[in-house]
């Protein structure tokens, strides 16, 4: 019995002596010029990949956010379809039956009949405005795609904020252009006017906007930021460039 528990002391020491030399050889290792940049780098990496985590911690809150409003929302829905249901299967007796009304038309000669439809056909139909075309709102597996590099710091709804922003410039931009002239005030006009310079052969029948309609009709700053995120369009194919003139159009795709 005092031989087993003589060896399982001396296994005991030297598991303490072999955890004491790998401390010194790692003490050693942080000392050595040569692994510094290696420790830097490793430093740098953990430091990323934390952030990383942070910002994952914060989209899974916001997902949870979304999902329990959800839960709400389908809950508050599901106690209304009941009420109706029951309302429906329990009207009162009481309560007057809808009527159908009748309509009588007055009685119209045909020569009446004709002059009338001649002046129909006489006025001409509304003119139909094409709707005015948007970009789209970048979805959350897109924007996983996005190299990390490319993205920054930047997070998914910031970059789908910047969209709605673009979009309110696209939209008040052709509303312009699809005015009446004569409805017109010298400001628009001059507006009205600087959109058709700013056209070119290659985005005829397009959407695009350019950097001065971005300043006129959003609170955008045009700065590095700016040019991240639409870097970050171009390559989800929300947008692509048509440069000339000296400007640089952001055509949507």
């Amino acid at each position: 019995m005092a031989g087993a528990e003589l060896e399982d002391l001396c296994f005991h020491i030297n598991e303490k002596i072999s955890h004491v030399k790998k401390i010194l050889q790692l003490k050693n290792i942080g000392h050595d010029p040569a692994l510094k940049t290696v420790f830097r780098k490793i430093r740098q990496e953990i430091s990323l990949l934390n952030d990383l985590l942070n910002k994952l911690e914060l989209e899974v809150q916001y997902q949870e956010h979304i999902r329990n409003s959800l839960m709400e929302l389908q809950e508050s829905l599901d106690g209304n379809y009941k009420e109706i249901n029951n309302l429906k299967e329990n009207i009162p007796p009481h309560l007057p039956k809808v009527v159908q009304s009748c309509v009588v038309e007055p009685s119209i000669n045909s020569e009446e009949q004709v002059k009338i439809t001649a002046s129909e056909h006489s006025k001409k139909p509304p003119k139909e405005q094409k709707p005015i075309k948007e970009i789209l709102l970048i979805t959350s597996d897109e924007f996983d795609n996005v190299p990390a590099y490319m993205k920054s710091r930047l997070t998914y709804c910031q970059i789908n904020d910047f969209i709605k922003e673009i979009n309110k410039a696209v939209a008040s931009k052709y509303r312009i252009l699809n005015l009446p002239k004569k409805s017109m005030n010298s400001s628009v006009r001059n507006l009205y006017h600087r959109f058709i310079e700013d056209e070119t052969k290659d985005t005829k029948g397009q959407y695009f906007v350019v950097e001065a309609d971005i300043k006129e009709f959003t609170n955008l700053k045009v700065d590095k930021r700016f040019h991240v995120i639409l870097n970050i369009l171009r390559h989800c194919r929300r947008l692509s460039e048509v440069r000339g003139g000296g400007l640089v159009r952001y055509v949507i795709n």
